[in-house]
C-alpha cells in the first residue's frame, strides 16, 4: 500500500531538523513511560541497565541456583564467553547506539536542503520521503512482525537448532537429539535471546528505512555541482554514516567474537576455520552501510559527464584564447608576463578539470570502506591469541620491530 500524503503538521516538521531513525515506535515509548529515555533519546545508559538487568542478571541467579553458574559440567553460566559478550557487551552497544546515530544522522535530511542539492522545485518529493521514513520508523505493526519473526524462527528455530553447543551446558543438555533446557535455559529463551535479537533486528529494519529513504532521494534530480572538492558532488557528508553506525558495526564483532570463542575454547576449532564466516559478516556489514549510498552512482556519474563535456568546452575556449595572447602576439606590448592573472587563471582552470577527472561514482572510498572493516574485527583481535601464546606473540612484534 503506498504511503498516506502527509499532513500539514508532519510538512511543517520536516522544516526542522527533527529527522531521525531512532526516536520512534512502540519500544521507544515504552521506554519514555518507563522514564528511561526523554523526547529526544538521552538516557542510554540507564536503558543499557535495565537491559542488562532483564536479560543476564535473571540467568545467573538461576544458573547459582540450580548449581549449573560453575562446576564440573562441560559449558557452566560464568565460561559462556558467548552468552556474556552477546548480552554484557553487545546488548548495551546497540542501545548506545542509538544515541550516536540520532545525533550524528538527524541533520543529514537537513543537509540536502541547505546545501541547495533539492532544488526548488522537487522539495515536496522530498518532504514525501522524509515523511514516508518517519511513519515507517513508527510502524507498531513492523515491530510487531519483527517479534514474531524472533519467537517463531530466532529463538525456536535458529538458536535451538544452528546456535546451540552439542555440550553439557548450564542452559540445557542434549539427550536423544533434542536440547532439553534448564530453568535458566527456559529464562534464556523465552527472556533474553528474544530481547536482544528483537533490538538486532529493529537495528536492522532501521538501516532498511534509511536505504529507502535514500533510494527515494535518488530519484530526485538532485542540483549536483562538478567541481565540488568532495569529489562526489556535494553528497560527501553521506559517509558520515562510517561514525554514526560505528557502536552497532562495534556490537556485530562482538557477537561474531563470542561464538567463535565458544567454539574455540569448548569446541575444539580454531580461529582458522572461521575464515568464511568473518569474511562474510564483514562483507555483509560494509555492503548494509554503504551499499545505500549507491543508489546516487547514476546521478554522480551523469554529473561527471556533464562537467567534463561543460568544462572541457571552458577549459579549451580558455586555452585557445591564452594561446593567442601570449604566443600568438595578442598581447598588448606593455603587458608583463611575469605576474599576470592569465598564469593563475590557466592553472585554477586545470585545478577545476582536475576535480572533474577525478569525481566518483559513490559518496565514499576506500578508506571509509577500510574504516567499517576494521570497526567490525577489532572484537576480535583478543582471538588471535588463541593461535599461539602472548610470549610468541611479543617475540614476534620484537622481531618486526627490532
Amino acid at each position: 500500500m503506498p504511503p498516506a500524503t502527509p499532513s500539514i503538521d508532519e510538512l511543517r516538521q520536516l522544516e526542522s531538523d527533527d529527522f531521525s531513525l531512532v526516536l520512534g515506535g512502540p519500544l521507544f515509548q515504552l521506554w519514555r513511560r518507563a522514564h528511561l529515555s526523554d523526547a529526544v533519546g538521552n538516557m542510554p545508559h540507564r536503558r543499557a541497565l535495565a537491559a542488562v538487568l532483564l536479560a543476564w542478571a535473571p540467568l545467573l541467579l538461576i544458573s547459582v541456583v540450580e548449581g549449573r553458574a560453575w562446576g564440573s559440567i562441560e559449558l557452566p553460566f560464568l565460561r559462556d564467553l558467548e552468552l556474556h559478550a552477546r548480552l554484557l557487551v553487545a546488548l548495551p552497544l546497540l542501545i548506545l547506539a542509538e544515541l550516536v546515530v540520532h545525533r550524528r544522522m538527524r541533520l543529514v535530511a537537513r543537509q540536502f536542503l541547505e546545501d541547495g542539492l533539492v532544488p526548488d522545485d522537487s522539495r515536496g518529493r522530498f518532504h514525501l520521503a522524509v515523511a514516508s521514513a518517519l511513519r515507517l520508523r513508527n510502524s507498531v505493526w513492523a515491530e510487531a512482525l519483527l517479534v514474531l519473526l524472533v519467537y517463531g524462527i530466532g529463538v525456536f528455530v535458529v538458536w535451538r537448532t544452528r546456535l546451540t553447543l552439542d555440550v553439557s551446558s548450564w542452559y540445557g543438555v542434549v539427550a536423544d537429539g533434542q536440547l532439553r533446557l534448564t530453568a535458566a535455559g527456559w529464562w534464556l529463551a523465552c527472556v533474553s535471546l528474544p530481547l536482544f535479537q528483537f533490538l538486532l533486528l529493529r537495528w536492522y529494519f532501521r538501516l532498511f528505512i534509511w536505504a529507502r529513504f535514500l533510494w527515494q532521494v535518488s530519484r530526485i534530480r538532485l542540483d549536483l555541482m562538478p567541481t565540488h572538492p568532495d569529489r562526489c558532488g556535494g553528497l560527501g557528508f553521506l559517509s558520515l554514516v562510517r561514525v554514526a553506525f560505528a557502536p552497532f558495526l562495534f556490537a556485530q564483532g562482538v557477537l561474531l567474537a563470542g561464538m567463535i570463542a565458544d567454539r574455540i575454547f569448548f569446541g575444539g576449532a580454531s580461529l582458522l576455520e572461521f575464515e568464511v564466516e568473518i569474511a562474510g559478516v564483514v562483507a555483509l556489514m560494509v555492503c548494509v552501510i554503504l551499499g545505500p549510498l549507491c543508489a546516487f552512482s547514476a546521478q554522480l556519474e551523469a554529473t561527471e559527464n556533464r562537467g567534463r563535456r561543460e568544462y572541457g568546452t571552458l577549459a579549451q575556449r580558455y586555452a585557445r584564447e591564452f594561446d593567442h595572447k601570449w604566443l600568438r602576439g595578442g598581447a598588448r606590448p606593455d603587458e608583463a608576463l611575469i605576474g599576470s592573472p592569465d598564469i593563475q587563471a590557466l592553472a585554477d582552470m586545470g585545478n577545476s578539470f582536475a576535480i572533474v577527472e577525478d569525481m566518483r561514482w559513490a559518496p565514499f572510498t576506500l578508506k571509509t570502506v577500510l574504516h567499517l572493516a576494521v570497526t567490525t574485527l577489532l572484537p576480535l583481535l583478543p582471538l588471535t591469541l588463541t593461535m599461539f601464546s602472548a610470549q610468541e606473540l611479543l617475540a614476534r612484534l620484537l622481531k618486526v620491530l627490532m
